[in-house]
């Protein structure tokens, strides 16, 4: 018999460690998604919510090449409402002149967003049905 053909037991079925790596990997990446500052967190779950309103099968976020005038629709929708949802801040705020938009830039925040959505983008599309990371 020939002993070299023979695999050890932790050989037979690595994909019990591969999935746990995976684990490792998504848990990192929510650690450190908890560390984005303040606004980035407030962007992002706009974000998150426009793109499971997009979560379907056959969307555009889908394709295998995005077009980028959509994308840039997309953001131009978040910006709008994020636009919104600050001006109402202002208005509630009215009477404290420290709230009022000191340091903001639109096209900053613009360039934020997109880069934020390209990224929610690319992990929906590199999530399996169990909701692991494909690397």
């Amino acid at each position: 018999m020939n002993q070299s053909r023979i695999l050890p037991f932790y050989m037979a079925y690595p994909l019990p460690m591969y999935y746990e790596e995976e684990d490792t990997v998504t848990r990192d990446l929510e650690y450190l998604q908890q560390m984005y500052p303040m606004e980035a967190k407030r962007y992002q779950k706009i974000i998150v919510e426009m793109l499971n309103q997009m979560d379907y099968e056959g969307s555009m976020i889908y394709d295998e090449y995005p077009d980028k005038w959509q994308l840039y629709r997309l953001t131009q929708i978040i910006m709008d409402k994020i636009k919104r949802m600050d001006s109402m801040e202002q208005d509630k705020n009215e009477g404290n002149e420290t709230d009022k938009m000191t340091g903001k830039s639109w096209e900053q925040i613009e360039e934020l967003v997109q880069v934020l959505l390209y990224y929610e983008i690319y992990k929906k599309r590199h999530a399996n049905h169990r909701g692991i990371l494909k690397f």
